[in-house]
């Protein structure tokens, strides 16, 4: 086994925080850094790994992975959701064949289209078996495609998933009303070896309060498939008011708005704090003109015969019990009218029973007898997913079911057991919470929030409200990933404990433990890559790769420019990968006189890693530090001391060797000045050697 395959199973044996927290246990580390190095491709391919629904995903995922980035210890985590739909729309890759692993035989029969049932068949025929996907509706998607509104996704976002999934061998069947047009005992008589329910929550609750009955009043799940489906518009321009508190009811007051309502207003019972919607919804909302109403709760709907005149609303004085459960207390005594001409319920969805009476066991409130330890149903081969077992979520919560329900099938269908406690990426170590004296030493980058369009614009029509990142913004907030987990790791049995990383080391990672001996935290480190190339016996090792591939880059550039030299010298220069280097126009630069090597910053650079150029043919080699810039920021600290400072042994060990120590220089560009750069490099060969900084 090779020193990089030793590196990339050490680098997969502990997952980041954000990575652990993806409910399809998406590589959200690898990605941000293809992105932030300017490999848009590799990003998407890593995605693509895990993700079936990538474009849907990049566009309306509840980024669960931010929650629990470490970079919250420090400022804001990255955009990540925003980065992964950068990647999808500028990156080219195919979703790869599964490599290893058995073969699945047989057909499988998966009943509905939504986030869950696409993932169980997604996974399922890329491990061989023949899956048939059968739906209700005349396209795929669920909720995510009739529900969720177009100013958050396009169809478009939805086709391109669907496609790629069709190509993977999925074949689909709308139109197919489950219980009606097909049952499990034909499904079962047709060969299918197994069956995966999916059916969703299709039905929108309403309540019991006097008024409900009769015109002007709304179901949330049935208005928003009118809206995106149908073109559906007010007539009149209403008032209209929407009960509920959580993402479902956002989506609800924010197309009625496009829909023609002339004011939106919105009741709930929760406090501004305990809303259930995300947060950002909410804002998005406000800035739209909707109208809130926190802590009411609907006692009545007033009518004028039969129109709709308002929504009578009490004081909600406390919405959970001690215990956190649902028990809301009102205050008869404080109450209110809020003037409406429609209301619409936007409190929850249920699933539909009927489908399932008689194939299933169903529990006394119509709910699937379900093992969630097996992804079982009542019936031999029959299992179930998604949200018609674990309740309203997010679409990537469902995707995660989803995916479990698939290894039950794979499972069942090989004769194996199966229980989700013992599923692989679940069982991941995860890292710890930064140290606060290691956070503390991390420089603070301002997140770059994803572009909008105006509020004043957006709510004018239904065309995608988010405009996206650029290559230079996408670039530049992935580049404020962490990398956790990816950095120094420490070889102890070459390790002599001299003390040279924790003099080196900007954050403090190594320390001298109770033993008096060196431990270099991995779990803290923060992938400068300073003490790897200062280490005496090389006893400090990266994690991942990245490191290996730039260094495997150097002969093949200096081979190709000592090929084409023409007389003239051979020019190395060897720059970070972040930043303005990460960009297109550099990355995919032709350089003439030139040949350059991106590092995952020159931090990394090790004084040998000159000399393997000089001894490759190399006349000349520059190390291109960062210089400073308000538009490009780095991440790291220190790197301008001690990459100058490698620079400058290696042209002191080029002297000792009887060698120009001028064949190795140091130069500073700034991003901005990247057009000029073969002149810059130019010049800084002519340039007297300069003086070493301070660290």
């Amino acid at each position: 086994m090779t020193q990089h395959d030793n590196h990339e199973l050490a680098l997969d044996s502990i997952h980041p925080p954000c990575q652990s927290a993806c409910p399809v246990n998406q590589g959200v580390r690898d990605y941000l850094l293809a992105i932030a190095t300017g490999d848009f491709d590799r990003a998407l391919a890593i995605i693509k790994e895990t993700n079936p629904l990538p474009f849907v995903c990049g566009t309306i995922c509840a980024h669960h992975c931010e929650d629990e980035c470490r970079r919250n210890d420090v400022d804001k985590p990255p955009s990540i959701r925003g980065l992964k739909r950068f990647a999808v729309e500028n990156g080219k890759a195919k979703i790869q064949p599964l490599e290893g692993g058995p073969k699945l035989k047989g057909k499988v029969a998966v009943i509905g289209a939504g986030p869950s049932g696409l993932t169980a068949a997604f996974d399922l025929a890329r491990q061989g078996a023949e899956v048939t996907v059968f739906e209700r509706e005349e396209s795929a998607g669920g909720a995510v495609r009739h529900y969720i509104p177009l100013y958050r996704l396009p169809d478009e976002a939805v086709d391109q998933d669907i496609d790629e999934i069709a190509e993977q061998g999925v074949d689909f069947k709308y139109g197919v009303d489950f219980g009606k047009d097909i049952t499990i005992d034909q499904l079962k008589e047709e060969g299918y070896k197994s069956v995966v329910l999916a059916l969703g929550l299709p039905v929108s609750k309403g309540l019991n309060i006097p008024g409900t009955e009769g015109d002007g009043v709304l179901y949330a799940l049935p208005f928003l498939k009118a809206v995106k489906r149908e073109g559906f518009k007010f007539e009149g321009s209403p008032t209209v008011v929407v009960i509920g508190g959580g993402n479902v009811a956002m989506d609800v007051a924010r197309s009625a708005l496009r829909a023609g309502a002339a004011n939106v207003k919105l009741a709930c019972l929760e406090c501004d704090d305990e809303m259930p919607a995300f947060e950002w919804e909410i804002e998005e909302a406000r800035e739209e003109g909707v109208e809130f109403n926190t802590s009411w709760g609907p006692d009545k709907i007033a009518r004028d015969g039969d129109k709709v005149t308002g929504l009578e609303v009490v004081e909600c004085s406390c919405v959970f019990d001690p215990d956190g459960r649902f028990n809301p207390e009102f205050n008869r005594d404080n109450r209110k009218v809020l003037d409406a001409d429609i209301v619409i319920y936007a409190i929850g969805q249920g699933g539909d029973p009927e489908p399932l009476r008689d194939q299933v066991e169903l529990n006394e409130r119509g709910i699937v007898v379900f093992n969630s330890n097996k992804m079982t149903t009542s019936r031999e081969g029959v299992f179930s997913c998604g949200e018609m077992i674990t309740g309203p979520g997010s679409a990537v919560q469902a995707m995660g079911n989803g995916r479990l329900a698939a290894q039950a099938v794979s499972a069942y269908l090989l004769g194996k057991d199966f229980d989700v406690a013992k599923v692989e990426y679940e069982q991941k170590p995860e890292l710890e919470k930064l140290d606060e004296k290691v956070a503390g030493e991390v420089g603070q980058m301002a997140r770059h929030e994803i572009p909008m369009l105006t509020p004043e614009e957006r709510v004018k029509h239904f065309k995608q409200a988010e405009i996206g990142y650029d290559a230079e913004l996408a670039v530049c907030e992935a580049r404020r990933c962490l990398t956790c987990a990816a950095g120094a790791a420490q070889d102890e049995d070459l390790c002599v404990h001299c003390l040279t990383c924790v003099r080196v080391c900007p954050y403090d990672v190594p320390i001298v433990n109770a033993e008096g001996k060196v431990e270099v935290r991995n779990e803290q480190c923060q992938a400068c890559g300073l003490c790897i190339s200062f280490c005496p016996v090389y006893a400090i090792k990266f994690r991942a790769p990245y490191v290996e591939e730039a260094v495997a880059s150097i002969e093949p550039a200096v081979e190709k420019m000592v090929a084409g030299k023409n007389g003239k010298d051979t020019v190395l220069a060897i720059t970070c990968s972040y930043g303005a280097f990460a960009l297109p126009e550099f990355v995919n630069r032709e350089f003439k006189d030139i040949g350059v090597v991106r590092y995952p910053c020159v931090a990394k650079l090790d004084t040998a890693h000159l000399l393997k150029a000089v001894e490759a043919g190399a006349d000349k080699v520059v190390v291109v530090g960062c210089k400073e810039s308000d538009k490009f920021e780095c991440q790291y600290k220190d790197v301008s001391y001690w990459s100058q400072r490698k620079a400058v042994h290696a042209s002191d060990l080029m002297e000792m060797l009887g060698m120009e120590r001028e064949c190795i220089a140091y130069t500073e560009i700034a991003g901005e000045e990247l057009n000029k750069f073969e002149e810059l490099i130019a010049e800084a060969l002519t340039k007297p050697e300069p003086e070493e900084e301070e660290a």
